[in-house]
């Protein structure tokens, strides 16, 4: 059952993700709000590098990052964080199809070489905190700069103040 919800819910804020990445305009991509910020550029990359870690939470109990190399990019070339979210999507789609209500209440750990940085903690949880919500984390940032650089945000869960006007 709650393997299904997360499904619906993947699909639903994929939808979101994909329109919120296609406002990001390629003018602005080297803006960033503070020296100690990320550009949009590589905000956004980063939301689309985020459904790559999908594949490590469904299918290993303990993923290293350190050993994981995924090719990113450019992150000056919108349209290519665009081509990787949707690669992205294809895959972290499949490991969450491939996993059963079971696996969601195995132990999962995420390490970075022989450093633990998170877990072990169930994988629906690392599921919902660390997948979900920090997808929603880095969009809330991702409106923030959009806003910032006047560009408008397109809606999410319903109209914006920039499509009321």
């Amino acid at each position: 059952m709650v393997l299904q919800y997360l499904l619906q819910e993947f699909e639903h804020e994929v939808n979101n993700t994909r329109r919120l990445l296609q406002a990001v305009p390629e003018k602005d991509l080297a803006y960033k709000p503070a020296e100690t910020s990320w550009t949009m550029g590589q905000l956004a990359q980063h939301i689309a590098t985020i459904y790559y870690w999908y594949t490590g939470t469904f299918t290993h109990d303990v993923y290293d990052m350190a050993a994981d190399h995924l090719e990113r990019g450019d992150v000056n070339d919108i349209k290519a964080t665009l081509a990787l979210f949707e690669s992205n999507v294809e895959k972290a789609r499949a490991a969450l199809k491939s996993t059963t209500e079971d696996r969601l209440q195995d132990n999962w750990t995420m390490k970075v070489g022989e450093k633990t940085v998170l877990g072990p903690l169930p994988r629906g949880i690392v599921a919902r905190g660390f997948l979900f919500n920090h997808i929603y984390h880095h969009r809330g940032e991702m409106i923030v700069y959009l806003r910032a650089t006047g560009n408008k945000v397109p809606g999410l869960y319903g109209p914006t103040y920039e499509e009321s006007k």
